[in-house]
C-alpha cells in the first residue's frame, strides 16, 4: 500500500469550526479519488489526513489528483514504519527504513547531500526530536556512503514524523492549491463567456469553497454552435476542480436587436450587460445561488470602467463578486495556464459581446441616461422571452 499525508493549510486555522472543514475536505478527497481508484482508506488524525492506496496505482497521478482538491495545502508520499513500542527496536526500524528510502532517492534523483528534520507529534516517544534527527542522520551516513550532511542547502530534506503507532518518512511536500473545501461557502453563479477571464474567476471563487453554477449568453445564429461548444469545453475543465456545473445557456439576440433599434448606439454594450445581469439574477434565484460572479477586471474594456461597473451593478439586487477586479492581465493569463483553460479560451470563436458592437462605446455612462434608454424597451417581456428559451446542460468531472 502507498501512504499519502495531506496537510490542510487554511482549514487548520478555523478554530471551533476546524473539525467541520476537515470532514468536508476529507469527503472531497474521497470523491475525487473514487472516480478513478478503488481500495481507498482515508482518515483524519490530529490535523492531517492520511490516505492509503493500493500500490498498483501511479503515485504521481494520485498526488496530482489530491493536490487539485481545494483545501489541500500539500501532499507527501510517505513510507510507514509500524511501532513495536520498544524504543530501541523502533529507532532501528526507523533507521533501516530511512536508509532504504534514501538509497532509492540516490538512484532516482542522484542526490548528494541531505538533512534530517524530525517532528515528534507523539510526545510520549522518549527521545527528543534533535536526538532522533542526529541518530537517523548517522544511520543514513553509514548506509549511504555517497551522502554527506548539509544543514543549510541540502539536496534533500528527510522528514521524520513520529506519531503514536507509526512513524512516517518522506522527502517531498507537493503544493496543492490551498483555499477552502468546496461546499463550505455557498453557491454562486458565474457569467461564463468563452474568454480567458471568467473561467479563472469561477476557479478562484471555487477555491474559496463556493459551489459553482454557470450562465452563458450567445447570439445564435450570429454566434456559432462551435462558440457554445467552446464554453462547454471550458466548463469540462473547470468541473475537474469545481465538481458538477450546470450551464444555463440563454440567447441574447432578441434583446440586442431591441437595444439596437431603440437605444443610442454607444449604449449597446452597457445596456446589454445590464440585461445579462438581470437574467443571471433570475437564474441565480431559481437555483439557490447567493451571489453572481463575473470575470470583470477594472479598466480592461469599455464596460469595465468604474462608472460602467456602477451602472451594471445597479441592474441587480444580488451581490456581485469580481475576484479578478485588480489583477493584471498577465497574472490572469498565468492562472489560466496553470489550471488548463488558457489554450481553450484563446480559440478564435466569437461571443455575444461582438454582436452589434459600437465603434465608440460609452466608457463613463450615467445611470440616469441609461435608465431613460431602457424605458424605451419592454424589459420584463424581453427577459421573460429570453428565459423561456433557456437551455440547461449539466457537466460532470471526467
Amino acid at each position: 500500500m502507498n501512504t499519502f499525508i495531506v496537510r490542510c493549510g487554511e482549514v487548520a486555522l478555523k478554530g471551533m469550526n476546524k473539525p467541520y472543514f476537515e470532514r468536508v475536505l476529507l469527503e472531497r478527497i474521497r470523491r475525487a479519488l473514487k472516480k478513478k481508484y478503488s481500495g481507498i482508506d482515508a482518515k483524519r488524525l490530529e490535523g492531517l489526513i492520511f490516505i492509503r492506496m493500493p500500490d498498483e496505482y501511479s503515485v504521481e497521478d494520485i498526488i496530482s489528483d489530491i493536490s487539485k482538491v481545494f483545501g489541500v495545502a500539500s501532499v507527501s508520499h510517505a513510507v510507514e514504519v509500524e511501532h513495536a513500542f520498544d524504543t530501541g527496536s523502533d529507532m532501528k526500524a526507523i533507521g533501516d527504513a530511512a536508509v532504504e528510502y534514501m538509497l532509492n532517492l540516490i538512484e532516482t534523483r542522484g542526490i548528494k547531500t541531505f538533512k534530517v528534520e524530525t517532528k515528534r507529534a507523539d510526545k510520549n516517544f522518549p527521545i527528543e526530536s534533535p536526538k532522533i534527527s542526529k541518530q537517523i542522520g548517522g544511520d543514513v551516513l553509514k548506509g549511504c556512503k555517497v551522502l554527506s550532511v548539509d544543514v543549510h542547502d541540502p539536496d534533500c530534506r528527510l522528514f521524520i514524523n513520529i506519531r503514536h503507532d507509526k512513524t512516517y518518512i518522506f522527502a517531498d511536500k507537493i503544493a496543492g492549491f490551498g483555499g477552502l473545501p468546496l461546499g463550505t461557502n455557498g453557491r454562486g453563479l458565474i457569467l461564463l463567456s468563452g474568454g480567458i477571464d471568467s473561467p479563472v474567476a469561477a476557479w478562484m471563487m471555487a477555491k474559496r469553497g463556493m459551489l459553482i453554477e454557470a450562465v452563458h449568453f450567445h447570439s445564435y445564429p450570429y454566434t456559432s454552435e462551435r462558440a457554445k461548444e467552446k464554453v462547454l469545453d471550458l466548463t469540462r475543465i473547470l468541473a475537474g476542480y469545481c465538481g458538477r456545473i450546470r450551464v444555463h445557456t440563454i440567447n441574447l439576440l432578441e434583446i440586442q436587436q431591441a437595444i439596437n433599434i431603440n437605444c443610442p448606439a454607444d449604449e449597446m454594450t452597457i445596456i446589454s450587460r445590464r440585461f445579462m445581469m438581470k437574467l443571471a439574477e433570475s437564474v441565480a434565484k431559481q437555483i439557490g445561488c447567493v451571489m453572481l460572479i463575473t470575470g470583470e477586471n477594472l479598466g480592461q474594456v469599455a464596460s469595465q470602467t468604474a462608472e460602467g461597473i456602477v451602472v451594471t451593478d445597479n441592474a441587480v439586487e444580488m451581490p456581485v463578486m469580481r475576484p479578478l477586479i485588480a489583477l493584471d492581465k498577465v497574472d490572469i493569463m498565468e492562472i489560466a495556464r496553470t489550471i488548463g483553460t488558457f489554450e481553450t479560451s484563446i480559440m478564435p470563436f466569437e461571443d455575444c459581446c461582438t454582436v452589434f458592437l459600437p465603434k465608440h462605446p460609452v466608457t463613463k455612462p450615467k445611470i440616469e441616461r441609461i435608465l431613460e434608454s431602457e424605458a424605451k424597451l419592454d424589459v420584463a417581456g424581453l427577459i421573460e422571452s429570453a428565459l423561456a428559451g433557456m437551455e440547461i446542460e449539466t457537466i460532470y468531472p471526467e
